[in-house]
This record gives C-alpha cells, structure tokens and sequence, in this order.
C-alpha cells in the first residue's frame, strides 16, 4: 500500500509538469516581446536550445498591427520583429513553427496563456506582467532578460579584487594571474610580484572563443604612495619607465585571442620548464 501510495504522488506531481514530446522537446510558445528584442535568434544560432518553438499566428498579427503604427519606434522595432520571425525560420539550429490559431479578439497574452496550459508548454517572453501571470498559473516561463543577467560578467571595469601574480607575462613588466573561477588575469607592472597576493583594479574584460581574458592594475596602498613621495627622483624614473612599458589592452576579440593563447602555451612552457627542476631538487634531498 505504501508503495502504490508513493507511486500515485509521484504521478499527480508528473501531471503539474510541462510533457515533453516524442522527441523529447519542450514546447516553447513566443510572445511578441521576445521578437521585437531580437536575443532570441543570436540565442537560438548558438546552438544550445533544442526545444520547438512554437510562434501563434496571433503573435504574428499583432507585429504586423504594430509594423503599420503611427509611432515610428513601435513601427520600427515590429519590423524587426517580422525580420526577426524570418530569421528564426531559416535557422537550422532550432525547430520553429508557426501556429494557426484564431485571429478573434482575444489578448496575445491571453491566448498564449491558454495554449501554454492546454498544450503542457512554456511561454518564452521578456514581459514583466506576462512573466508574473504565467508564473501565478502555474505555467514555466523562460525569459531573455533573466538569461543575459546569469550571463553577465561578473568582473566590472573598476572594481576591486586581490589577486596572487604567479608567472611573468609576455609583455615587459606583466604579471599572470587567475581569479577564483579560474579566469586569467594579467596585471600591468607586476612582474615583479610573482608569488604575492596584490589587489588590483579591473581595467577591461575581453570574451574570447578561447576563454575570457581580464587586465588590471595594481592598487597602491596609500602608506606606499606616501614613503613613496620622499623619493622623487627615483620615482619619477620609475614613473617614466613603467608608463613606457604599459601593456597594450587588444583592439578586437581577434587579437585578444591570441594574446590569451600565447599567454596559455607560455604558462603550459614554463610549467614544463620547472617540473623538472623540481623532480632533481626531490633527487638532492632524498
């Protein structure tokens, strides 16, 4: 009894659950919004959705409804919107499918409520409102904006972070470091920090194909710059120097990858170099 109690929850709880076709793809109704943002295509060709995604017919009248309005923001941005649905249809990464539903005068979001729970599906949408209606009913939500915020770089231009330098750059004057999540960091004017933890200051943050990439600079304490000031001339020298040997930030993606590549096959060498070293000093102790 037990057992056939626990099997007939499970079952209640599996009907509360959006089913999944034969081809074990979700359906993914598409409000207006998403269309009009345009996220959807440049998400979609990524390769990392493998759901149908179903466009209502009534979505397609309200662009079209929109595309012919006086406001020429609206007017331009349902335009998009329509290039956007062509697009999506030419897409070979994602099924998309258009939907013939009626065209009576019921709301878009009404509509896409009704076949979303009728049909066991999600609704894709950047609506606030619509979010929260289709969340209160029960029916999944997917949501660009909520996608581009897990997505964000967590590493801003001017923040602050301590760092360990732990190899010398390619560049005079540059140190190698990683953040937690194992990121590379390269740090301007450290080479002379291999080994010590300093904090720095993000400058910029570069995505790549081969991996994100962060350049910084080193914070000076305050109690440094102040010793540091009884000493003018040496620093001043120091000063021109290392303004001379500032590291060049990557002008694209395209040089910001080879830089990252170098800077990974260097610090694979240079591991290679003191493996080694390491093994005869083992040899000398024992």
């Amino acid at each position: 009894m037990l057992v056939l109690a626990e099997t007939t929850v499970l079952w209640l709880k599996s009907l509360k659950k959006p089913l999944l076709g034969a081809d074990s793809r979700r359906k993914i109704y598409v409000d207006t919004s998403v269309l009009m943002d345009g996220r959807i295509l440049s998400v979609a060709e990524s390769g990392f959705l493998n759901d149908t995604f179903i466009i209502p017919r009534s979505v397609l009248r309200e662009l079209q409804l929109l595309a012919d309005s006086k406001e020429s923001e609206k007017r331009a941005r349902a335009r998009y919107g329509l290039d956007i649905v062509s697009s999506l249809e030419r897409a070979t990464q994602i099924k998309i499918t258009i939907l013939y539903d009626e065209l009576d005068r019921t709301p878009v979001d009404d509509r896409l409520l009704e076949l979303a729970k009728s049909n066991h599906g999600w609704i894709l949408t950047n609506d606030f409102n619509l979010n929260k209606v289709a969340t209160a009913e029960g029916i999944p939500v997917l949501n660009i904006n909520n996608l581009a915020m897990v997505l964000r770089g967590e590493y801003l231009p001017g923040e602050h972070a301590m760092a360990k330098i732990t190899t010398v750059g390619s560049n005079a004057r540059q140190g190698i470091g990683h953040l937690p999540d194992g990121t590379m960091l390269v740090v301007e004017n450290a080479s002379n920090k291999v080994g010590k933890d300093v904090e720095v200051e993000f400058v910029r943050v570069i995505q790549t194909a081969a991996g994100k990439m962060v350049f910084a600079k080193i914070i000076e304490s305050p109690k440094k710059a102040g010793h540091a000031s009884g000493r003018s001339t040496n620093n001043d020298k120091d000063n021109t120097e290392m303004k001379n040997t500032k590291t060049r930030l990557p002008k694209n993606s395209r040089e910001a990858e080879a830089q990252l590549l170098q800077l990974l096959e260097e610090s694979g060498n240079q591991e290679q170099t003191a493996a080694p070293k390491r093994e005869r000093g083992r040899r000398r102790k024992s």
